[in-house]
């Protein structure tokens, strides 16, 4: 398959139909092994402005993914590689869920769909975790809210937060002043 880049971290198809093989996967980690960050995209569909999102994701461990919610977007996760919490708060940082995610042979659940506009966050638990996502589109940057809560991704206190996030259970506030 042939890929068109957007960015180091996001590429796009360059031809129809979109595949997806082991061979993709591959060329995917590759890419996420050679950012500042340690992650890559493959966007399956053409374009931002597309009513229908799938992306197929890598995150190494360690990286934050900052609480946020969408706004009237639809949000889905399928765990290709590896495991991660998927911890979803209400909309003052207290833990509502955390839902453990595998991959189809950890034997546990290895999909889940976010409820609406729920504040929601990661937690890698593998060296490196490969996902499929399915949202909503078009693509809007505003319609992502960051929970006020939580440090953005760069400031010192993110890799904190992190460390507390992966402490985090159901009914505790998960907030820096916690």
């Amino acid at each position: 398959m042939n890929f068109r880049e957007v960015s180091p971290e996001v590429v796009y198809p360059a031809d129809e139909p979109v595949t997806v093989s082991r061979q993709e996967i591959a060329y995917l980690e590759q890419r996420a092994a050679g950012t500042p960050r340690g992650r890559a995209r493959f966007c399956c569909h053409r374009d931002p402005e597309d009513i229908l999102h799938e992306m197929f994701i890598v995150h190494p461990q360690g990286a934050y993914v900052r609480p946020h919610k969408h706004l009237q977007k639809l949000e889905s996760f399928h765990l290709i590689v590896g495991a991660a919490d998927l911890i979803l708060f209400d909309d003052v940082g207290t833990v509502t869920q955390v839902i453990t995610l595998g991959d189809f042979a950890s034997g546990g659940p290895f999909y889940c769909r976010i409820p609406d506009a729920c504040y929601h966050a990661l937690v890698i638990r593998s060296e490196r975790l490969i996902f499929h996502e399915t949202t909503t589109g078009p693509f809007r940057p505003e319609e992502t809210l960051f929970a006020p809560w939580s440090p953005a991704e760069g400031e010192p206190e993110a890799a904190t937060y992190l460390e507390l996030l992966g402490a985090c259970r159901p009914g505790q506030l998960c907030t820096e002043e916690t």
